[in-house]
């Protein structure tokens, strides 16, 4: 199995060290590579879109040219993770902030976000989420997106409180969290699992 990390910005050095530890468990390991070139998204089983700053991931996306084949390989069905601005790009509509900083999402996700919606860097926290099919997650909130609506195929399976900060649809998963912080390779061994189907 091989498995991509978009590596133009955010926590990509934590996705890789913890997907190759999911990896190990799951499947007896794989191959983890870093996502900087259009040739680096040949022959993925599955990829994931990193914490960071999604104005700056999505704008170096384009720069990179890699953009628009991230979203052919989406709507394809290869699995992708998003975690926190991860999480934002995979959506269809954002919010005010998201329009303002004219940020442009991949569109694969039939959800809506609110970016920095539980505030700014230094309200950043750790709380635990509850996550189906895994039970209490412990999650890592730092700048934090919350998934304001699913509609379609999506459908929320995390949840803070009240708030829906994971969703699934089809083959992509989003979090508005970094499970990459934690050492617990719950959500990467299920993610793992969703690029086995």
């Amino acid at each position: 199995m091989r498995i991509g990390v978009v590596a133009v910005q955010g926590s990509v050095h934590e996705h890789v060290q913890v997907t190759k530890k999911a990896l190990e468990e799951t499947a007896g390991g794989g191959d983890v590579v870093k996502v900087t070139r259009l040739e680096h998204l040949r022959d993925l089983d599955a990829l994931i879109l990193p914490g960071g700053e999604s104005t700056t991931i999505s704008k170096l996306l384009l720069k990179y040219g890699l953009f628009e084949k991230i979203r052919e390989i989406g709507k394809n069905g290869i699995p992708i993770m998003g975690t926190c601005a991860g999480c934002i790009l995979l959506a269809s509509r954002g919010d005010d902030e998201v329009t303002r900083t004219r940020t442009e999402l991949l569109g694969l996700m039939d959800m809506a976000v609110d970016r920095n919606a539980f505030g700014r860097q230094r309200e950043s926290f750790e709380a635990e989420v509850r996550v189906e099919d895994i039970g209490s997650f412990h999650g890592v909130f730092i700048r934090a997106p919350v998934i304001t609506e699913t509609w379609g195929r999506c459908r929320p399976v995390g949840w803070l409180g009240d708030a829906v900060v994971m969703a699934k649809q089809d083959n992509l998963l989003a979090l508005a969290f970094h499970p990459e912080l934690t050492g617990d390779t719950r959500i990467h061994r299920m993610f793992i699992e969703m690029a086995h189907r």
